[in-house]
């Protein structure tokens, strides 16, 4: 009976108006349920597209001016001037600090009135003609050097770096940049030799047989040196470039044998004394060469264009040989070094184009490209790095020693490729892949990766089509 009255109760309830609404909203949730709980799964999907990609390695360096002297007197003595404090802008050949040169001065004199003395006691039976061929013999000496150097020398010399004249070939037995500051060093010596031209009349034709003679075998044992490394077979040299290195050296022989004929000629004909008149002679310019030398070791000249770091002479203070006093850097022309992991060196060569922001000059941003790449490591902290130096496209009046630059370096670069981003790769112990929906499946497709940009998009090299739709599964597994 009691159960009878419970049954009688529900169906009363159920019937009504609560009741009612009670089974309403069970039925829409069962149904929310069951449409919802059957519907099928959403997915996100990212589209492969083409475009040009750039791989970089970025890293952090500073700059540094290009050249840095430290400067000292040759000789002893009491500094009576000096010329430039720090912060003065210099060129190449001021003067600086000097010392007082009185005494050295006399010596010199004498020096030079010994020489004379012998010159005229030997050549007293001497013709002017001798004279004459053998000034005309340095005169014309120099214009054979100076067409052998541009004109078939320079055939293996390309642009201007930091070291001179890039060499053209590779030379792996020589240190980096050493071919290219001899080249730059015979040019200095060549400039000097044709400014004293004009006053060949009135300097002794033996001497302007010898230093002729002397840059002539300095040209000689370069040419040699670009022998080795072009006979190489790994030179990459052109027939072209072998060639005018062959005439360049039949050239210079040519002229150390007509040198030797001419020295031999003058000693001949123009003395027609006694070898131990000749080696008075000989005595006497070597104590007037060490005499201009020691005068000359008495002033601190700026050999580059630049700005004075240190200075450190005072006058009246006893400077001692070599004792630093005085440092210049290049005024204008800079450059970065930089670290660069062991992880990543691989990627850099020299050549590579480089964006780069300074800290110092927020919101620009400069150009420029790796031109040397140390072969040794350097070691910090346990960490290994490859140092690496960087020229700017253009020198910036406002650039300065030291400041912190942020370099991109444009390792490698594809025009036109497939691309993806990370976040569209699974990548796990089996390899990498992508998702993609095959027959209303998920499926996993394996494909080969290529470069990577600094934004996180990946070349695809293998393994799916431009416009595909794969799987964005948010993460790397």
């Amino acid at each position: 009976m009691a159960i009878i009255q419970q049954i009688r109760r529900i169906s009363a309830f159920l019937t009504s108006r609560w009741g009612i609404a009670i089974i309403v909203v069970v039925v829409f949730i069962a149904g929310g349920y069951w449409f919802f709980g059957r519907a099928k799964t959403s997915y996100q999907f990212v589209a492969v597209t083409s475009g040009p990609i750039t791989e970089t390695v970025s890293v952090t360096g500073n700059t540094s001016p290009t050249e840095s002297v430290s400067l000292g007197f040759r000789n002893s003595g009491t500094i009576a001037y000096v010329y430039h404090k720090v912060g003065d802008r210099v060129s190449a050949g001021d003067v600086i600090a000097g010392l007082d040169t009185a005494s050295l001065s006399a010596v010199l004199q004498q020096a030079q009135a010994a020489y004379d003395s012998a010159v005229a006691s030997r050549s007293s039976k001497s013709l002017p003609e001798t004279d004459t061929e053998a000034r005309n013999t340095y005169v014309s000496a120099y214009t054979t050097l100076d067409t052998t150097l541009h004109d078939y020398v320079d055939t293996l010399f390309g642009w201007p770096t930091a070291y001179g004249p890039q060499f053209l070939i590779n030379d792996p037995m020589y240190t980096y940049g050493e071919l290219s500051k001899t080249r730059e060093t015979l040019d200095n010596k060549m400039e000097t030799y044709r400014q004293t031209l004009p006053s060949a009349q009135k300097t002794e034709a033996a001497m302007l047989l010898a230093h002729t003679n002397k840059i002539a075998i300095e040209v000689s044992d370069f040419l040699n040196k670009i022998a080795v490394a072009a006979n190489d077979r790994n030179s990459g040299a052109t027939s072209a470039q072998l060639t005018a290195l062959s005439t360049a050296r039949l050239s210079i022989d040519t002229l150390l044998a007509k040198l030797s004929t001419a020295r031999d000629t003058y000693r001949t004909n123009s003395v027609g004394a006694t070898s131990l008149a000749d080696a008075s002679v000989a005595q006497a310019a070597a104590g007037v060469a060490v005499a201009k030398a020691n005068l000359q070791g008495t002033q601190i000249i700026a050999p580059i264009n630049g700005v004075v770091t240190q200075q450190d002479a005072k006058v009246g203070q006893v400077a001692s040989v070599g004792a630093p006093l005085v440092a210049i850097i290049s005024a204008s022309s800079y450059e970065i070094e930089a670290g660069i992991p062991e992880t990543d060196i691989g990627k850099v060569a020299v050549g590579n184009p480089i964006s780069m922001t300074l800290d110092a000059f927020p919101g620009e941003t400069f150009k420029g490209i790796v031109f040397y790449i140390d072969p040794a490591q350097t070691v910090s902290q346990g960490a290994v790095d490859y140092k690496i130096k960087v020229s700017f496209d253009k020198p910036d009046p406002r650039m300065k020693s030291g400041l912190t630059a942020n370099l991109d370096i444009a390792t490698r670069h594809r025009d036109s490729a497939l691309l993806l981003p990370q976040y569209a790769i699974l990548q796990n112990d089996s390899g990498t892949f992508v998702k993609v929906l095959e027959n209303g499946a998920m499926v996993t497709s394996p494909i080969m990766l290529g470069i990577q940009d600094k934004n996180g998009i990946v070349e695809i090299v293998k393994g799916v089509t431009e416009g595909e739709q794969v799987l964005n599964i948010g993460l790397k597994q």
